[in-house]
């Protein structure tokens, strides 16, 4: 009997996610709006730009997606460093994780606060005011792994039109404004060192016409000169951790420190 019980259980269970599967992928017009952001093509001439020079990380291919308000992905693609056109060979891994930025960033903000996934690291450390944050709303791998990978990166990419999920708490994910600086959605990019990730999709974000910096609100990062705000600050990425004599522990003089992945990355950063 408890053999029966079980299976009936994960029957259920199955049955339960497959329905659930079936309405994300029967979701209406409005919810999978990509009209305000870029589209494939233009999205990849972006992030085409945005590693036409060093990021003084790895310099390696990079993916990069796009999710909209409702957290719809809108576009996927993957592009060569310093090679324009030619067949990108990025971390196969960072094509998900790309995704889980962009989603992270795009739900983390607002119209009035533009929350980098960069600036959610040290929050999220033990005893960090978002600590546990990371695990609450997981990559739904039935998203992330759909159809033939050897679409993955193109315009016919399963991911497209489907919610992914996810949280992620390093460099890579920004979120994108129109031009009246509603919140439209996000960008995710991947596959470097977190550090490059961020400032890849920095400049991959401002290469994208109407979606630009200029538009972001303010958020909890440093001040930048692009960034046109009443606060002051950015979503840009705060290499603020230093090591606390006492304990011999990082510790964010913001609270909302990203690690420092080297300092020629740190520079590239703070002269956005």
């Amino acid at each position: 009997m408890k053999k029966i019980a079980s299976l009936v259980a994960v029957a259920t269970l199955s049955m339960a996610s497959a329905s659930a599967f079936a309405q994300t992928t029967n979701q209406g017009a409005e919810t999978n709006d990509c009209t305000q952001l870029p589209t494939h093509t233009e999205l990849t001439t972006a992030l085409d730009t945005a590693l036409s020079t060093t990021n003084n990380g790895l310099d390696f291919d990079m993916w990069a997606t796009v999710v909209n308000r409702f957290g719809v992905v809108c576009a996927v693609t993957a592009a060569a460093y310093s090679a324009p056109g030619t067949e990108a060979d990025p971390w196969s891994a960072s094509r998900v994780i790309s995704a889980q930025k962009a989603n992270t960033a795009n739900s983390l903000s607002t119209d009035s606060l533009a929350l980098s996934t960069a600036n959610l690291y040290s929050a999220v450390q033990s005893g960090g005011s978002l600590f546990g944050l990371q695990e609450s709303n997981p990559v739904d791998v039935r998203v992330a792994y759909l159809g033939d990978p050897k679409n993955y990166g193109t315009a016919t990419d399963a991911m497209v039109g489907l919610k992914i999920g996810g949280v992620n708490v390093f460099g890579g994910g920004l979120a994108l404004y129109n031009s009246s600086g509603e919140l439209v959605g996000a960008v995710g990019v991947s596959g470097d060192f977190s550090c490059a990730d961020h400032n890849i999709a920095w400049r991959t974000r401002n290469a994208l016409t109407g979606l630009g910096i200029a538009n972001t609100p303010g958020g909890v990062g440093p001040a930048t000169v692009a960034n046109e705000n009443s606060s002051g600050n950015s979503d840009n990425i705060a290499n603020d951790i230093v090591v606390d004599a006492a304990t011999g522990m990082g510790v964010s003089t913001s609270g909302w420190g990203h690690p420092n992945c080297g300092t020629a990355m740190a520079t590239q950063a703070s002269n956005f």
